[in-house]
């Protein structure tokens, strides 16, 4: 599209027009032609366009005034910058005009120039230092008090987003914004203050000093209340914006904080003074830890500080009875109203800093359960309502808090707990110390709900919210937490979705928190309310708004399950009989229905899923008419996968209700939906068709199988291995019912089943149900399926392989794995086989002539068969496996291994023996027989019976491991002595633990190493028992950091991030004591360096390297699992150090970066400067010009990894406003092949989600 000169003159015509419709249009056609790609202007044509805009910024029409303005922001971008400079003097000096309306529009254009410009532009500087230039003359002299308002409003526009370009004036900024502190108008002074927020977000460090020491000089001084007021809000606004940088003053400012809030008689001062406490608490967590008590002390006492009213009067109500609460309320507020009282605002503020605290803070929980919460409880009774929604707010804090511990303890005490009985839910009940928070808040339970239960049938929603948020909470933390006062909080639920006014929002919350406590409690508590809730609800399913009727569906789904819970302790069904049939026609209404939301669908389906599942031998009848609904809904794509899956509900019923009249319909639909691309759809299809051909097989037709088995081959296949494992299962089911509709169909399934059979990747479920297909088509007898037949057709791709190559295997190798256990299964199921087929095995192992896997799949499937059977029949058998140590194939050794242990496993009376003789006899398959031994104690270990059979060997076993580690032989064997050990100990540690712990003495660095790594081995597997033993020795374990040995110490911390990453609570008390050791593992030392002569060159071999980096691998483990026992400005500390070390180290450390800038973007924030420069030196380092490829490679994995780090630094809030971060970003961008890495990463991590921001804890 090209301007030509007549268009622009025609536009500019136009615009001088007298008609303001003409004026309005043109001025309409010149946004749209500047806003295009290409559009260019002459230099004549650029003073005109200029000239005609800025004439119509003094429009007498208001419209074409506002377009003109919006031209503005697109005309500085197309203009060269004499025009852009005219522009924004002209606007600067209709800031100063006596027309109100032209110093309105001059500020609008401001603000609109200002935005538009593109960020770190030439332009962008040049007409920002011009404005700033203009704003800092008018400020200071302006007559008018609106003309500084808004010049202070535009400044701060331009620091907020250009501040970081501008530091030529921050030093005049800054000086004019102090003066205006003490300005007579105290909304310049509100201005100025938050101008100067956005200030120090990028001055610098000599600024911010100059600034704050003129801040707490004025604030010693307290020469008047007014200004005092300001300068406590203004220290507030800095802690908010830059509370990083305010760390170093907290010292000075938390006196002076605490003797204004505690002395003046304003309350304004003290609302201030307490904003500036929670923005400290949250900004400076660090600095503050020593003054956090005297901040609760204050905050409690201002929490309570009502001084126009008198609560005591409303007390005295409440013990006359509560009929007449409402009225009494009304009255009351009456009576007590007052404009004046701003006392509200204390409150507020108060409420607020103690949010802030709790959430900062939850290490000091107890403390706060002892003294913050009664406190907090008894101010329910709050008044003011905003106040009393902040109340609100922060005892939920507080209660999140617990919850987060709790979940913690919760996941401990079911680790710890050996019989297992406690169930996930009900562990969080079973107080074990009367001084954990979850203990000291049941005990205040009965003030909680005393306190709210008046409030409950508030006659404001918002303070009703307020009271079902924090009871949902308490449920969330404690399971059954009001099985004692469900009679108090009931009531409350009945008034809210009984009350005509209660809006859609007020409805949802109510029901969200019924639902929240029918899920969190036993059934048993509600049944003396079903009467009264169940109409209520259903009453909400014919509602007018989608979303209630969603959530009343879900409700009803809950109380459904109450009714009739299926756990075999069923109620009558006669006693519900009337509620099932109220349900069931609320819920049919809304089934029938076509067109209503898509989630009111889903939850109607689902609602009648369970209706009948429970309570469907009462309604029979009512099954007639319900069911071709539900096939109607299984043919519509947008309600076919929840109907699949209420379906499936139906069928599991242990009511075993007759689904028979849709099976025709139901499973030709189940098995079309198998050939759908959704996988959801596919798995819930194949789960479904599982249950009703077990359930209702016997009555489905030939053809109907059919459909079924021809939809199956398709889904066998290694790339989606839990679809597999259903289609497997099912044509098991279908084998059962109906084995003749197989032979089909036979080809096509095992053709599929065999390749699925060599994959790689089969293992688990899907492995196990292949196992379970096999064995059914041999019990049910399917021609050309015998045992015999089914064990060559498993065997013979690797006894016929495609390729004839001796030295190759003829599959992968975990397929080897997968056909011996197969083989094993049918063995077990076909008893009369099993000496036949090991006699062959036998052979085709002793013959020459076996290809390296022939003899590899006969030593794991000898194996295999050997854990179940017992084979000590075969007499050569021994020899014939140990004679395959010798061979020149690993894996032809490694599967030796492998059957020697599992075979031994089977008969440990004749084979322990031998082994033990085996490994203090061959030194050289000592590796070998060590794995064997590894192989018995892991068979042994699956169940109590076969830990017994082991009993008597374990003295001999542990002895002889103890021995074959004090041989120094390699790592590899001290690495299987130690994984014995571990294991071992898991069987039996109230012995071996203590025995264990001994051996930590002894003189061998080969010894200690060993016991360490063992105690890995023992920590990584979920045992219970052994946790118990091992908090009292964890300790001494972990004392190994300070071994003398390098090598004890690397295991050490290895063994350490095992501990911090399976189970964090055996370490979390000790954190204290184990982080100064772990911290100093992670310092280079240069007596562990060294240099090698390698002919004419040195090279410099750093020893320590592996433990320092074990040291910071732990540091990463330790942030995932124990954030909140970490002092995270000391944990930085050696981040910041590592930044600087190995390349190794290097990698570690921006991974953490990464981590900490999510986990705690604050903390991080505050030591940018430190953590920059070391991202920058390796970001900008240039690699030499001779280097190998290698070299190169290997520095620009650093740096993409470097730049990965920095782009997570970058989502950290206000880090943009960080003067070294917009530094080091010009820096990369005036390096073109930093800068297009760059960009890769930043559309990488785009692409795959930002992180979240979470506030340090």
């Amino acid at each position: 599209m090209a301007f030509s000169m007549y268009t622009i003159q025609s536009l500019l015509d136009k615009m001088n027009s007298v008609d303001k419709d003409y004026r309005f249009m043109a001025t309409n056609d010149l946004i749209s032609a500047l806003q295009h790609e290409y559009f260019k202007l002459d230099d004549e044509s650029e003073k005109k366009v200029v000239n005609t805009v800025m004439g119509l910024l003094e429009d007498k029409n208001g419209e074409v005034q506002n377009l003109a303005v919006k031209c503005l922001g697109l005309l500085v971008t197309k203009v060269k910058e004499k025009y852009v400079e005219k522009i924004a003097n002209s606007l600067c000096d209709g800031m100063k005009s006596s027309s109100e309306q032209l110093r309105d529009i001059s500020s609008i254009g401001l603000k609109t120039v200002i935005a538009d410009i593109a960020f770190q532009s030439q332009l962008a500087v040049l007409l920002c230092k011009l404005i700033v230039s203009r704003l800092l003359s008018v400020i200071p002299t302006a007559q008018d008090p609106s003309v500084q308002l808004e010049a202070l409003d535009i400044l701060g526009d331009i620091l907020k987003k250009y501040g970081g370009l501008l530091s030529d004036h921050h030093a005049n900024v800054q000086q004019c914004l102090i003066s205006q502190l003490t300005n007579s108008r105290l909304a310049v002074r509100k201005r100025a203050t938050i101008a100067l927020g956005q200030l120090v977000i990028c001055n610098n460090n000599s600024l911010f000093t100059e600034l704050m020491r003129h801040l707490i000089s004025e604030l010693k001084q307290n020469r008047s209340l007014s200004t005092t007021r300001t300068y406590v809000q203004c220290i507030a606004t800095i802690s908010r914006q830059a509370g990083h940088r305010i760390g170093n003053y907290v010292d000075t400012l938390m006196p002076l904080l605490f003797t204004f809030s505690l002395q003046q008689d304003d309350d304004e001062f003290k609302d201030y003074c307490l904003q500036a406490l929670e923005s400290l608490v949250l900004r400076c967590p660090k600095e503050v830890t020593p003054y956090v008590m005297k901040i609760v002390e204050i905050c409690l006492q201002y929490l309570k500080y009502d001084p126009n009213y008198n609560y005591d009067s409303d007390e005295d109500e409440d013990m006359e009875g509560e009929d007449d609460i409402d009225e009494d309320d009304d009255d009351d507020q009456e009576d007590y109203s007052d404009d004046d009282d701003v006392s509200w605002k204390v409150r507020r503020a108060a409420s607020r800093c103690i949010d802030a605290v709790i959430r900062s803070r939850p290490e000091l929980l107890h403390e706060f359960y002892r003294n913050v919460s009664p406190t907090l409880i008894s101010r329910f009774k709050e008044r003011e309502e905003n106040v009393k929604s902040d109340i609100f707010s922060a005892y939920v804090t507080l209660l999140r808090q617990t919850r987060t511990l709790a979940t913690v303890e919760t996941r401990i005490d079911d680790a710890m707990d050996e019989d297992g009985i406690v169930t996930t839910n009900q562990s969080s009940t079973l107080i074990k110390d009367n001084k954990s928070p979850n203990s000291m808040l049941q005990g205040q339970i009965p003030s909680i709900v005393k306190a709210l239960h008046k409030l409950l049938k508030d006659k404001s929603m918002k303070t009703r919210q307020g009271c079902f948020s924090v009871l949902s909470e308490v449920c969330l933390v404690l399971y059954g937490s009001l099985n004692n006062h469900m009679a108090s909080v009931i009531p409350g639920i009945v008034y809210s979705l009984s009350d005509k006014s209660s809006t859609s929002n007020m409805k949802i919350d109510t029901l969200l928190f019924l639902q929240c406590v029918l899920t969190h409690h036993e059934a048993e508590v509600f049944y003396p309310h079903i009467d009264v809730l169940i109409p209520l609800v259903i009453d909400k399913v014919s509602d007018m708004f989608y979303k209630v009727v969603s959530e009343a569906l879900f409700v009803l789904q809950q109380l459904i399950k109450i009714m009739r819970p299926l756990d075999g302790n069923k109620p009558s069904a006669s006693k519900y009989d009337t509620h099932a049939r109220s349900i069931y026609k609320s819920t049919v209404g809304r089934l029938e229905t076509a067109d209503i939301d898509q989630e009111v669908k889903e939850r109607a389906i689902m609602c009648m899923g369970h209706l009948i599942c429970n309570m469907g031998d009462i309604l029979q009848a009512e099954l007639r008419s319900c069911l071709p609904i539900l096939v109607a809904r299984l043919r519509n794509d947008s309600t076919r996968l929840c109907t699949v899956k209420a379906l499936t509900t139906m069928a599991n019923s242990p009511l075993n209700l007759d689904l028979t009249l849709i099976l025709p319909d139901g499973i030709q639909l189940l098995s079309s939906f198998l050939r759908k691309n959704s996988r959801a759809l596919k798995l819930s299809s194949l789960t479904a068709l599982n249950v009703f051909i077990r359930k209702f097989g016997l009555a489905m037709s030939n053809q109907l199988c059919d459909d079924v088995f021809s939809e199956i081959p398709l889904l066998i296949n290694e790339s989606d291995l839990h679809v597999s494992q259903l289609a497997l299962e099912l044509i098991t089911t279908l084998i059962q019912i109906n084995p003749n509709s197989f032979m089909k169909h036979r080809e096509n399934i095992l053709r599929e089943v065999l390749i699925l059979l060599k994959s790689p990747l089969l293992q688990g479920g899907a492995l196990n149900a292949l196992q379970g297909f096999l064995c059914q088509t041999i019990k049910s007898s399917i021609p050309n399926m015998s045992p015999n037949e089914v064990l060559q057709m498993l065997t013979h791709p690797i006894y016929y392989p495609e390729s004839q190559t001796q030295s190759t295997l003829a599959i992968h190798k975990q397929a080897f794995y997968s056909i011996a256990k197969c083989v094993a299964k049918i063995i077990s199921e076909s008893s009369n086989l099993s000496t036949t087929v090991v006699q062959q095995l036998i052979r085709d192992l002793e013959s020459a002539s076996s290809s390296v896997s022939v003899k590899m799949f006969t030593l794991l499937a000898l194996g295999e068969i050997g854990r179940i059977l017992n084979m000590s029949s075969f007499q050569n058998l021994k020899s014939v496996i140990t004679s395959a140590f010798s061979s020149s194939s690993e894996e032809i050794k490694s599967a030796a291994s492998f059957a020697l242990g599992n075979i031994a496993a089977g008969n440990l009376a004749e084979y322990l023996p031998f082994i033990f003789k085996e490994i203090e006899s061959e030194s050289k398959k000592q590796y070998l027989l060590l794995h064997s031994l590894k192989e018995i104690i892991v068979c042994q270990s699956s169940h109590s019976a076969a830990v017994q059979s082991l009993a008597p060997y374990v003295s001999t076993i542990w002895n002889l491991l103890f021995q074959s580690c004090e041989k120094a032989g390699g790592e590899g064997i001290r690495n299987m002595v130690a994984e014995c050990l571990g294991k071992l100990t898991i069987l039996d540690p109230e012995n071996l633990l203590p025995d264990l712990h001994n051996h930590l003495a002894s003189n061998s660095s080969f010894v200690r190493c060993t016991v360490v790594n063992a105690v890995k081995f023992a920590i990584s597997e979920q045992h219970h028992q052994v946790d118990l033993k091992l908090r009292q020795y964890i300790g001494d374990f972990l004392r190994s950091l300070e071994d003398a040995d390098p090598n004890v110490r690397r295991v050490t911390l290895v063994t350490l991030n095992s501990a911090a990453h399976n189970k964090p609570s055996l370490i979390k008390d000790m954190l204290d004591v184990i982080l100064p050791s772990l911290y100093d593992k992670t310092i280079i030392r240069k007596d562990m360096i060294r240099e090698v002569e390698m002919g004419p060159f040195k090279h410099t071999v750093d020893d320590g390297l592996d433990i320092r980096k074990a040291a910071f691998e732990c540091m990463y483990t330790l942030l995932d699992t124990c954030l909140d026992k970490l002092d995270i400005f000391q944990f930085l500390n050696y981040v910041e150090e590592g930044l600087k070390d190995h390349y190794d180290i290097k990698m570690l450390t921006y991974l953490m970066l990464i981590r900490l800038a999510a986990l705690c973007p604050n903390a991080v924030l505050q030591r940018f400067d430190k953590i920059l420069d070391p991202l920058r030196a390796t970001v900008m380092v240039q690699v030499k010009a001779l280097a190998v490829k290698q070299e190169f490679e290997k520095q620009n994995e650093l740096k993409r990894s470097a730049l990965r780090a920095l782009t997570s630094l970058m989502k950290i809030p206000d880090s943009d406003k960080s003067l070294q971060l917009n530094e080091f970003l010009q820096q990369i961008n005036s390096n073109p092949a930093i800068s297009s890495m760059f960009e890769t990463i930043k559309n990488d991590e785009s692409g795959s989600g930002s992180f979240i921001h979470t506030e340090y804890k």
